[in-house]
Order: C-alpha cells, then structure tokens, then sequence
C-alpha cells in the first residue's frame, strides 16, 4: 500500500446517521400494536382497556431507551431494524392478550412483557459492551461447546407435547436451543471464514462436484450427525432443520459453490425419512401433514392442522377483525406455535402478507449489512443471523399453512415464548453492530489529508487470504 499527500483532498463521504429517521419510525411502532390493543378491547367489551395507557407508556419507554442507546454507541448503524422489532414484538402482544380473553385461568401476556423488557435489556448490553464484534470469533470453540451443551440438556427432562425441548426448573421453563442457534452461527462464520478456500477449491471432483479433504469436510459430516441426534433425541423437526439449514446457508455463501445447496438437501431429506419412517412422534407429524382432514373424516373432530386451514380461509382478504376470530379453537398451541392463524383469520391475507414483509425486510436489512462488510467473519456472521429469522419464518408458516410437516418453533417476536423472544432481541442488537460497522465512515481521505492507493494485487484486508 503506498500512500501520497493530496494538494486539495476532497471531503469526505459522511453517510447519514439517520437515528431521526428511527425515532420516528419507532412512533409508528409503537402506536399501531396499541392502536390494536384499543381495539381488541373495544371489539370484546365496547370499551378501552384499562391497561392500554400503561401498555402504550411500557412499549414506549421500551423503544426509547434502545433507541437512545443505539444513537449512543451505534449512530451509523441501519435505521429499520429496531423498529421492525418492536412492531413485530408489540402486534405479538397484542395477540396473545387477544387471545388470553379466551383463557381467562391462563394469562400470558403479562408474563410475556417481563420475557420482552428482559429481552431489550439483553439488546441494550449486547449494544453497549460489544463494541467490536470481531472478538466473537475468539470464542468460536467456546461457543460451539455451549451450543452442544445448551442442545443435550432437554433430553433429560420431560417432554412437553411430545417433543424433549424445554428445560423446566420448578416455575421457570426455557428453551436452551434458542440460544444455541445464536452460539452456532457465530461458530459457523468463524470455520467458514478460516477455512472457504479449502471448501472451495480443494479436494477431489467427482463430475461437476468438487468435494473437499476429509479433514475440511469432516466437520459438514459433523454437524449433519448432530442435527439427526437433536431430531432422533428430542423428536424435535423444526430446530433440526434450523441448525442444518443455516449450516448450508453459511457454507453456500461462504464458497459460492451450488453443489453444496444439492449434497445439504439431499442429507436433510435423507435424515427425515429415516427419523420420519422410525420416530412416533415425528410420524405422526408426517401423517398430519399428509392428511390434515382425516380425523374430521373418522369422526374424531378436527385437529390443530385442520383448525388452522380453517382460520385462514375464514379470514379471507381482509380478516374478520382483531378481536373477532375463532383461532382459539386450535387450544393449547395457539398462542405459541399457531398464532399466525390468528393473524390470518383477524388481519386476513393482506395483514399476514404486511407481516410477512416485516419479516423479509429485516432479513434482507441483515443481508444489505453483510454485503457492506469487507471481512469474511463478519459478512457470515451477518448472513448467518439474518437466515436464523429467515428459517424460523418459512419452517413456522410453512408449518401452519400445511406447506411442510408442522414443527414446534416459536415465531419470531409474535408468538408466546420468553427465550424465543430474547433470542430474538439479541440477534437485532447483534445485526445493529453489524450494520454500524459496515456503514461507519472510514477514517481516510478527510482527517489525515492522505489518499490511500491500494496495489491491484493487495487483498482488502491485510490480513485475509488471498482467493
């Protein structure tokens, strides 16, 4: 790199920060879910709830403190991603009290604002402490270790609807592979990041497919192994797809090779139908799936699948109106793994087709991230938290919608779940520091009066590979 003294340096590029931008996009945020929640309570008892100032005042002070400390420590970071969150997280709130009218003996939705605070805690210290999120990949094997523990642990309690998922210490339960995903992608783009060359370019080819040593692909083998053990063990599909998924994501984008896309789906689909054929109570899922009407058809009433088909095609374009559906009929799981047919069947198509971009936008906010980033751990850790949504998204509505199996994840921010939630919130700080780094302007040009000429031969990073 060789460096000249410019006579007349021209300014520097300052993008804007845009933290007004966020505030007020943070007012919208916070107006529609208690705009909803007013509605809610007029639609059920022709009055205002009495709660909705404080549930307003709450969300409020909320969003307000996060936003202060992003403008604090993360001023160049995106301006959306912060209030899809808490729009997202206020509208799961709103449904969840809908749908606690109906249950009067079980409450959720205070308990599920105490898992929300926490969870906007926990995204104020990631934002506050993390200042460099490069020293993630220092415990890379740490994480990992983590990871396998927080994943092995439900299988010695008791399974709660069938599948060993929940850890439950006296009144507390939680969901430790919630966080594990979060510890596995940050393994992910460590491994990646170090090792892309040789996934890329090494190894032997068999036709159009070039694959890699032993010793680079044994960890694929690895990881494949571990996500059969987590559906064989805890009977559990959707976070087996997950881990399995976002490995074959990262590693797509971390060599640009297609072949890898085929040999992760031909391994998945392999793992299913053995674990599918053997398991019971995955089976049963299958079959459910298969024939989501059957039990209506041998008189034995209709089951959840059905019920949820139902909600949505009684919501039609339109819905019926926040308030005014029947979605609790899909009992138990209405308020965790099914409440989109609430969404469905009381904001109708077009509100589940606007939460559904929600979704989409956050997601390709994380991708535009990792496109800004120049380092490669940075760039997957980025791709990586943003297909964690990404997945749950499409593994959870396919699954409601009768396009997949039905599997027993949370929704993001919307459905009933104190360490989905928090998860949730942590992987939002982590795409806030993410996108500060990658829109932060350089130090270059204007503050020294130097103009940096980089060699065509010197990679962008001057300690980075080469490819």
């Amino acid at each position: 790199m060789t460096a000249t003294r410019a006579d007349a340096p021209p300014p520097a590029l300052r993008l804007p920060q845009r933290r007004g931008v966020e505030l007020a996009l943070l007012v919208g945020a916070v107006l529609i879910p208690v705009l909803g929640y007013i509605e809610v309570g007029l639609a059920r008892h022709d009055s205002v709830p009495r709660g909705a100032a404080g549930y307003g005042a709450g969300l409020g002070v909320l969003a307000l403190v996060a936003h202060l400390t992003v403008r604090l420590r993360a001023p160049f970071a995106d301006p959306l991603l912060l209030p899809i969150g808490v729009l997202l997280n206020g509208l799961g709130l709103v449904f969840i009290y809908r749908l606690d009218l109906e249950t009067p003996e079980n409450h959720a939705a205070p308990t599920q604002l105490v898992w929300s605070a926490l969870g906007v805690g926990f995204f104020i210290a990631v934002v506050l402490l993390l200042r460099d999120y490069r020293v993630l990949q220092r415990y890379a094997y740490l994480s990992v270790a983590a990871a396998l523990v927080l994943m092995t642990v439900p299988i010695f309690f008791p399974d709660t609807n069938g599948a060993k998922i929940w850890v439950r210490i006296g009144g507390l339960s939680f969901q430790p592979g919630e966080f594990a995903k979060i510890l596995l992608a940050v393994f992910f783009a460590t491994y990646l990041a170090a090792n892309r060359h040789a996934l890329a370019y090494t190894g032997r080819r068999i036709r159009k497919l070039q694959l890699p040593t032993g010793r680079v692909l044994g960890p694929v083998v690895a990881i494949w192994l571990v996500s059969v053990c987590v559906l064989v063990l805890e009977r559990d599909l959707g976070t087996s797809l997950l881990f399995f998924g976002l490995f074959v994501i990262m590693l797509y984008v971390a060599t640009g090779r297609t072949g890898w896309i085929a040999v992760g789906l031909l391994l998945a689909a392999v793992g299913a139908f053995v674990v599918g054929s053997l398991e019971p109570h995955v089976h049963s899922r299958v079959e459910a799936w298969l024939n989501p009407f059957a039990s209506i058809e041998a008189g034995r009433g209709t089951g959840q699948l059905a019920e949820s088909l139902f909600a949505f095609a009684a919501g039609g374009m339109l819905g019926t109106g926040l308030g005014q559906g029947h979605s609790i009929l899909i009992s138990f799981a209405a308020k965790s793994d099914f409440i989109l047919a609430t969404a469905g069947e009381e904001l109708g198509l077009w509100g589940l087709t606007a939460i559904f971009l929600l979704y989409a936008l956050l997601v390709a906010r994380g991708y535009r991230a990792a496109l800004a980033l120049r380092d490669p751990f940075g760039r997957l850790l980025a791709v990586g938290l943003a297909a964690i949504i990404a997945l749950q998204v499409f593994v959870i509505a396919g699954g409601v919608t009768g396009l997949i199996p039905l599997t027993g994840m949370a929704m993001p921010f919307l459905a009933q779940g104190g360490s989905s939630v928090v998860t949730n919130w942590i992987i939002v700080a982590l795409l806030i520091v993410l996108s500060n780094a990658a829109r932060r302007p350089r130090p270059t040009t204007a503050d020294t009066g130097v103009i940096a000429s980089v060699a065509p031969d010197a990679p962008e990073n001057p300690g980075e590979d080469r490819p």
